[in-house]
């Protein structure tokens, strides 16, 4: 049995995985901070805000087989609109959060013999989308921050970060509103169909996994071939 700390595990990609290591038997802890959970039995859920003044994560074990950070945000505005506070706040949730938990959590990943770390980038960083000044901003920091921690941390502690298109969960809720919305996003994947949470928790869950052992500093498109083929 592995312990697995999943910050955001209540809603969308987080709360799949979730799923996903506790049906596998794994001990899992999920945070969450807007959205009270539906517990699970088995998994130990604490309140959560990334962006709080303090925090403390005394509800862990001593050690940590794993840890994937989910909270993020889709903010889409012109590049001229955005305000310096907009960016600053992109970046706090989706940055800075992520290195607060992980300084908190070396103990724990160190502890034992090899640990692995999953981050979220987006396909918008390396593709480039109007209106995505922002998150792709953010989310090329966690590229960065996910390279080069994999190679402080190598052998100890595996880093590598997931590339997803848009999926199907309640943090894309207002681009994917209706049917037609759906279909019409699907239809720019080669695969013609929108990610869902379970297909990225999926590979999210292997990263973790020692079937994964000698992959680290990665950043894994799973993105219904948005990236890489023409349709």
């Amino acid at each position: 049995m592995k312990n697995y700390l999943i910050i955001g595990g209540v809603t969308g990609i987080g709360a799949a995985l979730v799923n996903l290591l506790n049906g596998q038997g794994n001990k899992v802890y999920a945070t969450y901070h807007t959205t009270i959970p539906q517990k699970i039995e088995g998994v130990e859920y604490a309140e959560l805000d990334v962006t709080a003044e303090e925090y403390h994560l005394d509800f862990l074990p001593d050690h940590l087989d794993g840890l994937v950070y989910c909270p993020g945000r889709i903010k889409l505005l012109p590049f001229g609109r955005i305000k310096r506070e907009d960016f600053l706040e992109d970046y706090e949730v989706q940055t800075v959060g992520a290195i607060r938990i992980l300084q908190k959590c070396i103990p724990q990943l160190k502890a034992v013999e090899q640990s692995a770390v999953v981050l979220f980038s987006t396909v918008a960083v390396q593709q480039g989308f109007n209106f995505h000044a922002m998150v792709a901003s953010s989310k090329g920091a966690i590229e960065g921050l996910s390279r080069s921690l994999a190679a402080e941390f190598a052998p100890k502690i595996r880093f590598n970060a997931i590339a997803p298109s848009i999926t199907d969960t309640p943090l894309a809720e207002r681009l994917l509103s209706s049917d037609q919305k759906k279909e019409a996003n699907g239809e720019r994947h080669p695969l013609k169909r929108i990610g869902e949470a379970e297909d990225i928790a999926q590979m999210a869950a292997f990263l973790l996994s020692e079937k994964a052992s000698w992959i680290t500093g990665q950043l894994i498109a799973v993105d219904g071939g948005l990236s890489a083929v023409k349709g």
